[in-house]
């Protein structure tokens, strides 16, 4: 017997999410990105993918991260172009945009004290999973290697989520000759949180609405 889902016709009109169904959806996902990111510098800790390498330029040069992972992202703009289309790429220069602003202005708007590592490094990974979900999920990335991973996941069925955590384990292995292995070690759980949970729930093959 056919299940409901295989069964069930979807009006070709709901196929497609509104402008204002996406502008919602990427703009709540950034927010939570942006505050995962406040969370990442006010803890000293750094990441993976693109807003790693960005973090680790700012806390060497003593730059604000926001504009440095506004310019590290410029290159990967013209593979998302060619590769993805004109519509994913306009929607991801806005969401790395718009993120770049929040990190110059959210450490104004709130203030954070002591947080556990461990619990901070738990919660840091979730909460940009989610972020990063509803951004992928309204036809959008925050640039870098979110692009490369998402362009893996619809051309070979590789979840993105384990290219992207292929990619941070490297990176957190150079870490290691940079910071303290207790800082790594946080930062690389938080990492391990964010690209588990992008790849568990990251599948188009379980979505209707596109």
């Amino acid at each position: 017997m056919a299940s409901p889902l295989q069964t069930l016709e979807v009006p070709e009109d709901a196929l497609s999410h509104t402008p204002l169904e996406d502008a919602q959806g990427l703009g709540i996902g950034v927010l939570l990105c942006a505050l995962g990111t406040v969370l990442l510098t006010h803890l000293g800790f750094i990441t993976g993918q693109t807003a790693g390498l960005a973090l680790v330029i700012a806390y060497a040069t003593g730059w604000s991260f926001g504009p440095v992972f506004f310019a590290v992202n410029l290159p990967f703009y013209v593979f998302a172009w060619l590769r993805l289309g004109p519509e994913f790429t306009l929607k991801t220069f806005g969401a790395v945009t718009l993120l770049a602003l929040l990190a110059e202005l959210m450490p104004g708007w709130m203030s954070l004290g002591p947080v556990n590592p461990i619990f901070g490094a738990v919660l840091i990974g979730a909460v940009l999973a989610v972020g990063l979900l509803a951004v992928f999920r309204h036809g959008g990335s925050l640039g870098g290697l979110g692009v490369v991973a998402l362009y893996v996941q619809d051309k070979t069925g590789f979840r993105a989520g384990w290219v992207q955590l292929g990619f941070d384990i490297a990176l957190f292995a150079v870490a290691f000759l940079l910071f303290p292995a207790t800082i790594v070690f946080y930062s690389l759980l938080g990492a391990v949180v964010l690209n588990v949970l992008i790849a568990i729930n990251h599948r188009r093959d379980r979505y209707i609405a596109r």
